[in-house]
């Protein structure tokens, strides 16, 4: 069941998809470091913006909801103000606080790939998330998607949905799909 509230997402930026999403999967990636136990080995975070997220990102403010999601920043209660001086503060000290506890070094030109040569065959708008430690090891790679209206999907919802709903078999005959 859905309310208004789902439909209609308070947020930043234009666009559910372009900001809430990657806010939202920004913040749950940081999440599952913390969970995994690795988010204090963190010393790099590189974030790929796949697709539509890459093609219109600065525009549509992908970027920055993106850097604001891993500072741990939430898109239903962000004031715009403390929003655009935490950016600005990122960009000039060039670090963030994971999740508002963990500093690392980050350049968002840097950092963020604008990859909209990668078309995502799963949803076109991917989000590849890579946390590595201090020797560039990967700590935790994973692929999240902004599905429309401020939701989102890690690549295994995804691949699972489109696997629980995709024909077993055709028979020719009679075209129908098993």
């Amino acid at each position: 069941m859905l309310s208004v509230l789902d439909i209609f997402r308070i947020g930043i930026g234009p666009s559910s998809s372009h900001t809430v999403g990657p806010m939202r999967i920004g913040a749950m990636f940081v999440r599952a470091l913390a969970k995994r136990g690795v988010l204090e080995r963190v010393a790099r975070v590189a974030v790929e913006l796949q697709g539509s997220l890459a093609l219109t990102g600065v525009g549509h403010g992908t970027v920055d909801a993106s850097v604001l999601g891993l500072a741990g920043y939430d898109p239903e209660t962000t004031d715009p103000d403390d929003a655009g001086k935490a950016l600005s503060d990122i960009d000039a000290d060039k670090t963030l606080r994971l999740g508002g506890q963990h500093e690392i070094p980050f350049d968002i030109a840097r950092d963020i790939d604008l990859a909209g040569h990668v078309i995502p065959a799963l949803h076109p708008n991917g989000m590849k998330l890579t946390a590595s430690d201090v020797s560039g090891a990967p700590l935790l790679v994973r692929t999240y998607y902004s599905t429309g209206g401020g939701f989102v999907a890690s690549e295994a919802q995804l691949k699972r949905q489109n696997h629980e709903h995709s024909p077993k078999f055709i028979d020719h005959e009679s075209n129908r799909l098993y």
